[in-house]
């Protein structure tokens, strides 16, 4: 009899895994979904601001010779001053371009500094009389200053500048600190100035406008993307589930109805009984919005979700007596401390000495729970995670924000990562795309992984309180017209 129902506990177990491990491997691959990443408005402007950095400082390099030979006709030392602020301004955007920092302030920097250096040309000559034996220097950073001015400026003022300063320079050029060109030489110098100013203008705006189209497509994607599998994952995971659990109360019904002998009857019985204790313990913890349970629990149910990876954690628990949550802050704890856990396991790597991965779990002074997963590995920047992403965005920070808690990430490359999961919240932040779904739409989808379907033991236990809500509900409509004696 014990051995007859030690099989069949067996077989509805390895059922239920294999089943939520295929659904687990038919979630997307977070590879896959970034192996082919749009354009970004952030790669936009990290080309366009580097081109112009490395282009003006050719042109001032080309400007370098033109400035020694009018050297001597210039005011010193304000005039060699103000040619070397100019120049390192442009050196500044070099350097801004390439680090991706301030590109804005400096570009408006040295487009400001270029109409300071155009109104100060003439009284910066010490004869302002003599005609000036070639173009000044300070035309070969016209078209510089222009595509700065359209980096830094909203389109409208930069098409203004753009019109403005090229006007000021055929000034100048008419002038005899310019040349003394006559009108015609200087209006060509001008127009020419002007229609090079605005294809820069021109290039950079259509690039601005078309990739911030993508991106607005590109975030309306992933949030109805999100959606959907959300939406799909679950429903996969509760037809599966329940498909097994009716199959095993159905075995029970049949050994019931074909049993003619006291030893059928007491198996038959038997099989009733393991069949009711696995539903319970699969309901154990029913998922809604309403309702407590105690810390221990959720504590336990953690524990042994970090016992089952074949990498220990260093598990401590403390203060969690007479201590319970709502049901629903306690799902998103533990999906979200199922993922990072998973996360620690596969992207820590190694690091130089052992490494070691800690699980703590503890009430906190708010009446509510902390738990922390770290490791020493390998680390990683929080802030190069791509949007893309869905393990750490959804199931770990969006899961838990939206039952009201918080999730705090400190890690670095080489430095090991924490992952702090706070309830009830420790700050009002607010999200966005959190005001479309409540804590329960939002599953530990293991988006994460690489492939290898390590991730169906974070979707099985994400769904599995969700699951066996609805297949307790069909085993006890299925098992009651039995008990009455009517055929079901």
């Amino acid at each position: 009899m014990a051995t007859s129902e030690q099989l069949i506990g067996e077989q509805v177990g390895s059922e239920m895994q294999a089943g939520a491990a295929d659904g687990g491997r038919r979630a997307v691959n977070s590879g896959q979904l970034g192996s082919r990443q749009p354009i970004s408005r952030t790669q936009i402007e990290a080309v366009i601001s580097r081109s112009v950095a490395g282009v003006g400082l050719i042109f001032t390099l080309q400007s370098i010779p033109l400035f020694l030979d009018q050297l001597d006709l210039r005011i010193a030392p304000l005039a060699p001053i103000l040619a070397a602020v100019m120049g390192l301004a442009v050196v500044a955007l070099v350097v801004a371009a390439v680090s991706k920092r301030a590109v804005r302030p400096i570009a408006s920097t040295v487009a400001a500094l270029y109409i300071v250096t155009l109104v100060c040309w003439p009284s910066l000559m010490i004869d302002p009389s003599a005609v000036l034996g070639g173009a000044p220097w300070i035309w070969f950073l016209c078209t510089v200053a222009t595509s700065c001015a359209a980096i830094a400026f909203p389109v409208f003022w930069a098409g203004v500048y753009t019109v403005a300063v090229p006007v000021m320079y055929g000034i100048i050029r008419m002038l005899p600190s310019g040349g003394d060109k006559g009108v015609v030489l200087a209006s060509i110098d001008t127009v020419y100035a002007i229609l090079l100013g605005f294809v820069v203008l021109t290039i950079i705006a259509m690039l601005r406008q078309a990739t911030a189209a993508v991106d607005l497509a590109q975030t309306n994607a992933l949030i109805k993307y999100a959606v959907a599998v959300r939406q799909h994952a679950t429903e996969l995971e509760r037809v599966e589930v329940d498909s097994i659990v009716h199959d095993s109360v159905l075995a029970t019904l049949l050994s019931a109805a074909s049993a003619s002998t006291p030893h059928a009857s007491e198996l038959a019985s038997a099989m009733a009984s393991h069949a009711i204790v696995r539903l319970n313990d699969a309901g154990e913890v029913p998922f809604g919005e309403h309702g407590e349970i105690p810390l221990e629990r959720l504590s336990h149910r953690i524990r042994a979700a970090a016992g089952s990876f074949a990498t220990p954690f260093t598990v401590i628990e403390r203060d969690h007596d007479c201590l319970s949550l709502p049901i629903s802050a306690s799902e998103a704890l533990y999906s979200a401390s199922v993922q990072a856990m998973v996360n620690s396991v596969e992207h820590a790597g190694s690091a130089e000495g052992a490494l070691v991965r800690t699980l703590t779990i503890a009430a906190n002074l708010r009446g509510g729970c902390t738990v922390v997963v770290s490791d020493n590995g390998v680390g990683f920047d929080p802030n190069a995670v791509s949007h893309d992403r869905l393990g750490l965005r959804v199931s770990i920070l969006e899961r838990v924000a939206g039952a009201g808690g918080t999730v705090h990430v400190q890690s670095a490359p080489g430095q090991g990562t924490t992952i702090t999961l706070d309830w009830p919240s420790t700050e009002s932040d607010s999200n966005a795309v959190l005001g479309l779904f409540s804590g329960d739409e939002i599953p530990a989808l293991g988006l994460d992984d690489d492939g290898d379907g390590g991730t169906a033991s974070t979707v099985s236990s994400a769904y599995s309180s969700t699951t066996s809500t609805a297949s307790t509900a069909d085993t006890e409509a299925a098992i009651a017209p039995t008990q009455t004696g009517e055929r079901a």
